[in-house]
């Protein structure tokens, strides 16, 4: 009763002209509205891809993920601005870690949850999380977006506001308003003009340019042949076979499938143009694949999963074959996930990732500044080793 009537009480704020409104599903929104303030060019943003999670139940009831996104509208009722935001009773599928604060919360006492997060769930991917439409002023918009957000986390007695995997800028912005910047890190490939894969491969270190052809010729001599499904062409069998792979990865590392079939099946059905699937066959059967989305200039890759048995299947599947996927089309980047240092001798380097956290508790947000600013000194220490490690040949 208590979270109807905190999203009751902001659907009737009113701020220098502007209306913010909290909703609890995306269906609360147009379709057209929200990609206009989100736009089409990261595929995680899109109203399809949230309310895909919705509808397939990966988000709300009993997943710990309660939608509680933030909108701001004018007089007219038009969409000014949007936050996506999610009221959370676990640190799970976030990728920027605070189990550590959450405890040192409980031994002193306090309760971490509910907390709020402003994120794509299950998705380490860098994006605005201020949407703003075009062509409105956009400082008066982000400000009252942030001033929302604050206002909610007190009204749902949040411990603490995360804004995950902010753009650089968006953090900068955040940090001005007392939130604390907390720095992460990614490989990510970047594409410098490259005809094709050997001549990407031109660049690599004679040792490292060895290694990987030879890892793909042992694909090849293993009799496995790779093919690119785009969603249009993607069917039931298609997403249940990649289905299955995923479930068997989670199940091999330990992890949550935070996913289920149904997303699966949802997301070819309402985001086709965004799909990518990278299938490998033997024989008459699949064998592996690697589910990627594609945005306006970068190809992100999210899940993979393959039988065993099959030496450098991995490599191939999600990094050589994306590899070529972005130069054959064009595109400026691979991202390929959180974490991995294995990326980096396939030619993926190191970039930074941002995101900014409120805490409610002042005691508690001096100790953790503290903490993020000597996390940032190590962090810059240990990606001037990364960079050490590069394959490209030493210029």
């Amino acid at each position: 009763m208590a979270q109807n009537a905190v999203t009751a009480r902001a659907a009737c704020d009113y701020t220098g002209g502007m209306k913010r409104e909290v909703i609890t599903r995306l269906a609360g929104v147009g379709r057209d509205d929200w990609n206009r303030v989100a736009g089409t060019g990261n595929p995680f943003l899109r109203h399809e891809f949230l309310a895909a999670l919705e509808a397939s139940g990966c988000t709300g009831g009993d997943s710990g993920w309660q939608a509680r996104h933030l909108l701001l509208r004018d007089d007219a009722g038009a969409l000014l601005g949007a936050v996506p935001l999610y009221l959370k009773s676990h640190s799970y599928g976030e990728y920027v870690f605070d189990w550590a604060w959450a405890d040192a919360y409980a031994r002193a006492g306090l309760r971490y949850y509910p907390k709020l997060v402003a994120a794509v769930p299950f998705t380490p991917v860098t994006g605005p999380r201020l949407l703003i439409a075009p062509q409105v002023e956009r400082d008066p918009v982000a400000s009252a977006l942030i001033d929302g957000a604050l206002e909610l986390a007190e009204a749902s007695a949040s411990s603490s506001l995360h804004w995950l995997f902010t753009p650089p800028a968006e953090c900068a912005l955040l940090e001005s308003r007392g939130l604390l910047r907390r720095v992460g890190y990614q490989f990510h490939w970047q594409n410098r003009g490259y005809r094709d894969f050997d001549d990407y491969l031109a660049g690599f270190a004679a040792a490292k340019r060895k290694k990987i052809r030879r890892e793909r010729r042992q694909v090849r001599e293993a009799g496995i042949t790779l093919e690119v499904v785009r969603g249009a062409e993607a069917g039931a069998a298609h997403w249940n076979a990649f289905h299955a792979f995923y479930r068997d990865t989670v199940r091999k590392h330990g992890a949550i499938p935070y996913l289920n079939r149904e997303f699966f099946h949802e997301l070819g059905r309402q985001l086709p143009e965004a799909v990518v699937l990278i299938l490998a066959r033997h024989g008459d059967e699949w064998v592996a694949g690697a589910l990627n989305l594609q945005g306006a200039d970068t190809l992100y890759g999210r899940y993979w999963g393959g039988r065993e048995g099959y030496h450098s299947l991995h490599f191939e599947t999600c990094y050589y074959r994306a590899i070529e996927y972005c130069i054959d089309t064009g595109l400026a980047r691979c991202e390929a996930g959180a974490q991995g240092e294995h990326k980096l001798a396939r030619g993926f380097l190191p970039v930074p990732t941002y995101s900014a956290h409120w805490l409610r508790h002042p005691q508690f947000a001096h100790a953790v500044s503290d903490y993020l600013a000597r996390e940032r000194q190590g962090l810059e220490l240990y990606l001037a080793e990364l960079d050490g490690h590069s394959p490209f040949k030493q210029s």
